[in-house]
């Protein structure tokens, strides 16, 4: 047969292979029969294969699926489509990165209507499922007019004839006790709830269990479904309900006890999105359990009893004190605001109940001020509803003052449970002010979280300037940069995605008065309809000069302004939003003048590019400095 292979001779470069336009309203799945081989041992820039999603209508392709381990055999890769009602192509890349001796060859791809977690087991490639092997006994494919075994079942399910196949697993090879056959399905790749069905046989001389469970990506194994008897010497079938909000493996399991156990035999495994059971309750958003305390405490409540422990406060744009962390001017929690004749203060915030056996990934936003002593500035809880039982999972050891610091805490409980998060200090000298902000939950530990696929048109420049490049004129440059900036009373104490990542900003110091410097996106995919850009920025000091954000459509020599600041803004990260479009492609790009002094370190971060018009309305797209006597500087 034939394969189709990445020419190798270009180093560092990208081999782009895009599909027709395809269109499917059901879900579907991806199988990809792809090799990556190598004579190197390692390499620091191995080369990878990438499968991209692109939509129409939209300036990003999301990446489904990226691989770079070599292998010395045909690998199969199987990625589920959600249904979708707009048109999209299939994008494969190749990146040959440094390594001279690689190749990347694609045997197959194909899309099949249905999940990636269904099987007939009719084809050579078995949908990706895969026995792990063991030197005893193993899930083999039987049927197909083959005298395999001495066990062998007349027919298969799928087809009801000798022809067809199926997977099964015999003991005639067992030779200790309890021993283990494991059939594993491809990992899920997007959330999906419903049930699970499956048509087994079961012949038994001495005791079989066939057990089915599901695993994580932490390796954490869950029970689903057991049998250890056969109702009927026929296929039977089995229904299990099935929830796997974050990438999960099913895996058929088969334990013996002897080498006359017998065997067991599976065949046509199918999944539905409606739960086989009659359960009509609402899987779990995660969202509803999150708040940005803009306009409310969403599901978060205080327990009276505690007197107010937290409060909910606004600061306004000022270079003083730093505002929330949402968009620099919004809302906020703050814990001991009110100065009460009592020693000390307890607060407590409890969360909404979350379902138990779940594993999730909390995420919140805290910053200190004025403490003496650290212990019990702040702690989280969890708190488990049926017995009173309160359990510490996180507690503040020590952090940079005053800077939004990011925490997240993976948990899973057997038990339905709360979030609490406890602010107290025992004596009033001791306490200060404790700050709490966008408090987020999401499905799956954090550290799954961080692998998984980053959001597309999303940088928030921690690995490298994603789309960004410089495009250098004169002394003028953005620097990417972790921590405070050099010069004192200018410039962020640390970025707005975690408190101690990076950022990009402007070193004053090594600019003269009016020096620009630009920061350039790649040629980005024009599209009908608006598209919403967001980011933050900070212009805090004294001599700060000018911060604008320019469109700069494909053969069109103007560049078309869309927002500007001037001046000292604030001692806070602020949000920026900016609403354009552009049919043609376009670029976008930052520039940044330097003010009349060295206190003119001007930054941004977080920078966020969506298809849609934005959701809120920034009040002014070009304003100079706040106050107007804080600086005067206009250009």
């Amino acid at each position: 047969g034939h394969y189709i292979s990445v020419d190798t001779s270009y180093e560092g470069e990208k081999a782009v292979l895009s599909s027709p336009d395809l269109y499917s309203e059901e879900w579907s799945c991806v199988r990809l029969i792809y090799q990556i081989a190598t004579t190197s041992d390692t390499s620091p820039d191995p080369a990878r294969l990438n499968l991209y999603l692109r939509q129409e209508g939209e300036s990003f392709d999301r990446l489904l699926w990226s691989a770079k381990e070599p292998s010395d055999s045909w690998l199969i890769a199987s990625v589920d489509l959600m249904n979708s009602t707009k048109k999209y192509k299939l994008v494969l890349e190749g990146e040959m990165g440094q390594d001279k001796s690689t190749s990347i060859a694609v045997f197959e791809i194909k899309i099949t209507s249905g999940y990636c977690i269904e099987c007939d087991f009719e084809e050579n490639h078995l949908c990706g499922y895969v026995n792990r092997w063991n030197p005893n006994v193993n899930w083999f494919v039987g049927g197909g007019n083959i005298r395999n075994s001495q066990s062998i079942l007349p027919k298969d399910h799928t087809l009801n004839s000798p022809l067809g196949h199926y997977m099964y697993v015999d003991s005639v090879y067992v030779k200790h006790f309890q021993e283990v056959a494991q059939l594993i399905s491809p990992k899920t790749t997007a959330p999906i709830s419903g049930c699970l069905s499956f048509y087994y046989q079961l012949k038994q001389e001495s005791s079989i269990v066939f057990t089915v469970y599901l695993r994580d990506m932490s390796g954490f194994y869950e029970e689903i479904w057991k049998t250890e008897s056969a109702l009927n010497a026929d296929w039977a079938l089995a229904e299990v309900d099935f929830n796997a909000p974050y990438p999960m493996e099913v895996i058929f399991e088969v334990a013996f006890n002897s080498a006359k156990g017998g065997y067991v035999a599976l065949d046509d495994i199918s999944f539905s999105p409606v739960y086989c059971s009659n359960q009509t309750g609402t899987p779990f958003n995660p969202a509803n359990a999150g708040c940005n305390f803009e306009e409310d405490l969403c599901n978060f409540y205080q327990d009276h009893k505690d007197g107010p422990g937290w409060s909910r406060v606004k600061v306004k744009r000022n270079v003083y004190r730093a505002g929330d962390h949402t968009t620099g001017f919004g809302y906020y929690l703050l814990a001991n605001t009110k100065f009460t004749s009592e020693p000390g203060y307890i607060g407590r915030l409890y969360g909404p109940t979350l379902p138990g056996n779940l594993q999730f990934c909390l995420r919140f936003y805290y910053a200190l001020y004025g403490f003496f002593k650290m212990s019990g500035t702040l702690a989280v809880y969890i708190f488990e509803e049926n017995h009173v039982v309160q359990e510490k999972i996180w507690s503040v050891l020590d952090s940079p003052k005053g800077v939004w610091t990011q925490a997240e805490i993976s948990f899973k409980k057997p038990m339905p449970c709360k979030v609490v998060f406890v602010s107290w200090c025992k004596s009033f000298w001791d306490c200060g002010l404790v700050a709490l902000d966008d408090v987020s939950l999401s499905l799956g530990s954090c550290q799954a979280a961080d692998l998984l696929l980053p959001s597309p048109g999303e940088c928030t420049f921690e690995k490298d300037e994603c789309v960004f490049t410089q495009k250098k004129r004169g002394r003028g440059s953005w620097h990417r940069k972790r921590g405070p900036t050099p010069t004192s009373y200018t410039g962020p104490k640390g970025d707005h995605t975690t408190g101690v990542g990076y950022y990009m900003y402007i070193e004053a110091s090594n600019m003269v008065y009016g020096q620009r410097a630009y920061l350039v996106s790649r040629s980005l995919r024009g599209t009908s309809g608006k598209q919403c850009l967001t980011f933050f920025y900070h212009m805090y000091g004294a001599g700060t000069g000018l911060l604008s954000v320019y469109l700069k459509k494909e053969r069109d020599e103007e560049e078309i302004p869309l927002w500007r600041r001037t001046g000292e803004q604030s001692i806070s990260w602020l949000r920026g939003l900016i609403e354009y479009e552009s049919d043609t492609n376009y670029q976008i790009i930052f520039e940044a003048i330097r003010g009349v002094s060295i206190r003119s370190d001007t930054a941004i971060d977080d920078i966020l590019f969506q298809a849609g018009p934005c959701l809120e309305v920034e009040e002014i797209q070009f304003s100079s400095g706040y106050p107007d006597s804080l600086n005067e500087i206009e250009y």
